[in-house]
C-alpha cells in the first residue's frame, strides 16, 4: 500500500510534508488504494484549463461596490466569507448558498470562498480566496467526498480571477495568514467558523456589526443590473404562478405539495432555486402567515394563497403573492374581503414614490383595511381610534412590505433610521403586501368569515417620478383573476 496516497494520509497543500485524513465513509467497500491504482489515477487526464474567459456580467458593479466599501473603512482589513456547507443529516449537506454580503461584493457563489480587502496607502487590495482545483497528485480529486469526481469541477484560481476580476489565492492558506495579521480587522460573522477562529483576538462584535450594517444599507438602492435581475426573477415567478393555475385539478386530487412542486420546477428550470420556502396555503391554511408545510387539502370553493418567488442565477429573488379561488370563482364574501385587500394595496402602491417616508405605504394600506373592518362591524370605530390603538392588527397581522433584493427580506441589518424611519429613493425595491386573515377559531367575527385569508403582494421599484410594478403582468383585480384563470385553464 502507498502511504502517501491512501485515504488516511494525503499530503496537504499548505505543507506537503504534513498529512491529514481525507474524509471517507466508515463502511466504504474499499479499505485502501494499491500503489498501482494510485499511479494509474495520477495520469492520463487531459488539460481542461479554460482560457480567454470573459468577466461575469456584474464584474464592473462588484468592483464599484468594493471601492465604496474601501472608502468607508480606510486602513482596516475587511474579511467577508461566503460560508461553508451545512450538514443536513449524517454525510449529506444542504445545497450551498453563498452569504449575501460575499455575493454582493464578488458575484461569486462558491463554498468556502473569502473576500479579503487588505489596506494600502491609497485604499485596499482585494483578494478572493477560493478552493483550487482538486489535487490529482495526492488523490483528493477522487478519494475525498468533496473531490471533483464526486461533486464536479471547480474553476482554477486563474479562471476565477479572470471571471471575477479579482486576484485569487488558495483559501486553505488564509487562516494561517489571518492568525498572523496585524492592525484593525473587521469580519462579517456567522458564516465561517474557521475564519472566525483565526480572527478571534483581532475583532470585536461592535466593529464587526458596523461592517454588517453598512453592507446591509449599501444594498438599499439597486443599480440597473440588480433591477434587471429582479425583473427576471419576477417574470419567471409570473410563469410559475401560471403553471400552478394549470394544475389545480391535480392539486385537488393530491395536496398543496403538488402546487409547491409545480412552482419549484419553474424555479429550478429558469433560475437557481426558490428564494424562500413557498407558501402554498389552501383554505384555512391561508390564515397562517408562513405556512410552508404545504401538506393540506386543496378544495373547490376555498381560496389558495400562493406566496412564492424564483431566485435568479445571480441570487436575486422575487416575492409575489396572489390569492386565487381554487375553482376559478370568488364567492360573494371572498370577493368582498379580496377587494378590500386590493383597495388597500392600491393605496399602498400609490404611496411609493421618491421623497416619501418609507412608512407611508404601510400607513396608507392599513387605513383602508381599518376602514373596511369598521364598515363591516368587526371592530368599533372611529377609524382614527382603531389605528391609534392598532386594533386592526388582529386581522392584518404584519407589516405591509419590506425591502427586496439578494435577500427576500433585504437590508435587514440596516439601522432603523435608514430603513423603516427612512425616506424612499429611486432604485429602492420593496414589496407591498397587505392582507386580511380571519382565523378558523376567531369567535369575534361571523362564522362565514372564519378560515378566510387573503394577501396580495407585488414587487415595486421606486423610480424618479413614482414607481414601477415589476409584477404587473400578473392580474390583481378579482374580476381579472377570474378571467385569467379561465383563460389559462382553457389554453
Amino acid at each position: 500500500m502507498s502511504e502517501e496516497l491512501t485515504p488516511e494520509n494525503p499530503a496537504t497543500p499548505e505543507n506537503p510534508e504534513e498529512t491529514e485524513p481525507i474524509k471517507q465513509r466508515k463502511n466504504g467497500l474499499y479499505p485502501g488504494v494499491s500503489d498501482e491504482l494510485a499511479a494509474n489515477m495520477k495520469s492520463g487526464w487531459a488539460d481542461t484549463e479554460l482560457h480567454d474567459l470573459r468577466p461575469i456580467p456584474q464584474a464592473d458593479r462588484t468592483a464599484e461596490r468594493r471601492a465604496a466599501l474601501s472608502a468607508r473603512f480606510p486602513g482596516e482589513r475587511l474579511v467577508i466569507p461566503a460560508g461553508r456547507l451545512k450538514t443536513r443529516s449524517n454525510d449529506t449537506e444542504y445545497a450551498f448558498r453563498a452569504s449575501t454580503e460575499y455575493a454582493y461584493l464578488t458575484g461569486d457563489q462558491t463554498q468556502d470562498g473569502v473576500l479579503v480587502l487588505e489596506p494600502t496607502d491609497d485604499g485596499h487590495l482585494a483578494t478572493i480566496y477560493l478552493l483550487p482545483r482538486s489535487d490529482r497528485e495526492n488523490g483528493e480529486f477522487w478519494l475525498d467526498g468533496q473531490g471533483e469526481l464526486w461533486v464536479g469541477r471547480r474553476h482554477s484560481l486563474t479562471e476565477a480571477g479572470q471571471l471575477l476580476g479579482i486576484p485569487a489565492k488558495d483559501v486553505r492558506e488564509l487562516p494561517a495568514a489571518l492568525t498572523g495579521a496585524t492592525g484593525p480587522v473587521r469580519n462579517v460573522r456567522g458564516h465561517d467558523a474557521v475564519i472566525e477562529a483565526a480572527l478571534t483576538d483581532k475583532v470585536t462584535a461592535e466593529r464587526d456589526e458596523e461592517l454588517r450594517v453598512h453592507l446591509s444599507e449599501a444594498r438599499a438602492v439597486k443599480d440597473d443590473f440588480e433591477i434587471g435581475e429582479l425583473q427576471k426573477a419576477v417574470d419567471s415567478t409570473v410563469r410559475g404562478f401560471t403553471d400552478v393555475v394549470k394544475i389545480l385539478d391535480k392539486a385537488e386530487a393530491t395536496s398543496e405539495r403538488y402546487i409547491e412542486g409545480t412552482f419549484f420546477l419553474r424555479a429550478r428550470v429558469e433560475g437557481n432555486d426558490i428564494g424562500y420556502g413557498s407558501i402554498c396555503a389552501a383554505g384555512p391554511h391561508a390564515t397562517t402567515l408562513h405556512w410552508v408545510r404545504n401538506d393540506g387539502d386543496v378544495r373547490p370553493g376555498e381560496l389558495l394563497l400562493l406566496d412564492a418567488g424564483v431566485e435568479t442565477h445571480t441570487l436575486y429573488t422575487a416575492d409575489v403573492t396572489r390569492t386565487l379561488p381554487i375553482d376559478g370563482h370568488f364567492s360573494d364574501l371572498q370577493r368582498k374581503i379580496y377587494d378590500a385587500v386590493y383597495e388597500a394595496q392600491e393605496a399602498g402602491i400609490a404611496a411609493v414614490k421618491p421623497g416619501a417616508a418609507y412608512r407611508d405605504f404601510h400607513d396608507a394600506a392599513q387605513r383602508v383595511l381599518a376602514e373596511r373592518l369598521v364598515e363591516w362591524g368587526l371592530v368599533e370605530g372611529p377609524v382614527e381610534r382603531v389605528l391609534e390603538l392598532g386594533l386592526q392588527r388582529r386581522w392584518t397581522l404584519h407589516g405591509t412590505g419590506h425591502m427586496l433584493g439578494l435577500d427576500v427580506h433585504d437590508c435587514a441589518a440596516a439601522r432603523t433610521e435608514a430603513y423603516v424611519n427612512g425616506t424612499l429613493e429611486p432604485g429602492m425595491c420593496l414589496t407591498v403586501e397587505p392582507g386580511l386573515y380571519f382565523q378558523a377559531d376567531d369567535l369575534t367575527v361571523p362564522a362565514e368569515y372564519r378560515g378566510i385569508g387573503v394577501r396580495i403582494e407585488d414587487d415595486i421599484v421606486v423610480t424618479e417620478d413614482g414607481n414601477r410594478n415589476l409584477s404587473a403582468a400578473l392580474p390583481r383585480r378579482s374580476d381579472e383573476i377570474e378571467a385569467w384563470m379561465a383563460a389559462v385553464k382553457q389554453a
